[in-house]
């Protein structure tokens, strides 16, 4: 297992900021159920930030597929394009905190192939803590040349979840209680897919909102069995905060696939089997 540069500091960015090479910037600012973050961003974002709205841009209409199905690769490509994103520019992707919205965008640009993408760690909230400037400015990027070809990251669908948890490691990054099936605010019923870990993503972050350290993180997801050569799959509600776990194992040097549908998708079908309580079975 080898450590990554998946994720950089805000003293990284603003040198590469002021470099031969700047990367694109991308504000993914979001809140599951909450306002919309447009005007969040139009007050203050790094500059020449470009804001991407994950509910309309970063997925698919809410139905069958889950509640964040992936975009189709086309229309992604396009928003993309107008976000100034070309196939030879590095991409820094940011949100508020926590990281899910920013891993998503992150995802979704390895899968469909960009080369050179990675997310602010910590966020908005650490490029401020390190005196960056936020500029209000109205951003006009010149168009880009980024065509998708999705693939390049691994992707799991209802079948290959529940495979990874008998024949691997499936992880859940919701919080316990949701896995545990105590409380399920948004989908039709609580509990995990059987065989499947309680991994919060929550774990994954230290005190001030980073990630935990390459080795720190190999400890944690070792703890939950992942070992050397383990096939990993990693889920959430709707395969949005699952993206930051994926992440995390990226910078932990572990490769993983998202099963994107994740429970949204899973539960939707009442066919499938549904464990509760707080171990895998």
């Amino acid at each position: 297992m080898t450590a990554t540069s998946a994720i950089l500091s805000a003293a990284e960015l603003r040198s590469e900021l002021a470099g031969p090479r700047p990367p694109v910037l991308l504000d993914v600012r979001w809140q599951l159920g909450g306002p919309d973050q447009r005007p969040a961003y139009e007050a203050g974002h790094l500059p020449g930030a470009v804001y991407i709205d994950l509910d309309r841009e970063l997925a698919g209409p809410a139905g069958s597929g889950g509640r964040h199905p992936l975009p189709d690769p086309e229309a992604f490509g396009a928003v993309m394009r107008r976000a100034g994103v070309t196939a030879d520019t590095p991409v820094v992707v940011y949100d508020g905190g926590q990281g899910w919205a920013a891993a998503r965008a992150w995802w979704l640009l390895r899968w469909t192939g960009h080369p050179d993408v990675r997310v602010l760690d910590g966020g908005l909230a650490a490029w401020t803590a390190a005196d960056g400037a936020l500029s209000a400015d109205r951003v006009t990027p010149t168009e880009g040349d980024f065509k998708p070809t999705p693939g390049a990251a691994g992707l799991l669908d209802a079948d290959g979840a529940a495979e990874r948890a008998r024949a691997g490691v499936l992880l859940d990054a919701r919080a316990g209680e949701r896995y545990r099936g105590e409380v399920e605010p948004i989908d039709p019923v609580g509990g995990h897919i059987p065989g499947a870990v309680s991994a919060p993503t929550t774990e994954n972050l230290g005190p001030d909102g980073r990630f935990l350290s390459a080795a720190e993180l190999r400890a944690r997801f070792e703890g939950l069995g992942v070992t050397e050569g383990t096939p990993v799959g990693v889920y959430c509600g709707s395969g949005v905060s699952a993206a930051q776990q994926v992440l995390a194992l990226e910078v932990a040097g572990i490769a993983s696939d998202l099963y994107a549908g994740s429970w949204s998708h899973w539960s939707y079908d009442p066919s499938r089997p549904v464990a509760t309580g707080p171990e895998p079975q």
